[in-house]
């Protein structure tokens, strides 16, 4: 049964109340093989999640290597970014600043971790 032949069966389906709006989404995510599906977004979430000022692999507050350690880059490029940001009329120094008030340090986000577990 080719790909066109499934999501048709599925749409009839939905019409008629077999599937959900959630299990249609679902079902046509697996056929298409697409990156759609919860899972994938959890999964993309998940850097998001692990941001935090690094203890380790610091220069001055660890907020660019704590980006590295959470995104997988090196923090060397971090560090250029936020250079080059900081020569734009001082954008890059406002938003490392916010980030080291607003990001957890490595010892609280890793305490916090493993409560949630």
């Amino acid at each position: 049964m080719s790909d066109v032949d499934e999501l048709a069966k599925l749409a009839e389906m939905r019409e008629r109340g077999i599937l959900t709006e959630e299990e249609f989404a679902r079902a046509k995510a697996r056929v298409l093989g697409s990156t759609s599906s919860p899972e994938f977004a959890s999964a993309q979430a998940d850097p998001l999640n692990s941001l935090h000022r690094s203890s380790h692999n610091r220069w001055i507050g660890g907020v660019c290597g704590g980006i590295a350690e959470a995104t997988g880059t090196p923090a060397w490029l971090w560090r250029l970014t936020a250079t080059a940001l900081f020569l734009c009329h001082g954008a890059g120094l406002i938003l490392y600043i916010l980030m080291w008030i607003f990001l957890p340090s490595e010892e609280s986000w890793r305490y916090s971790r493993a409560q949630m577990r």
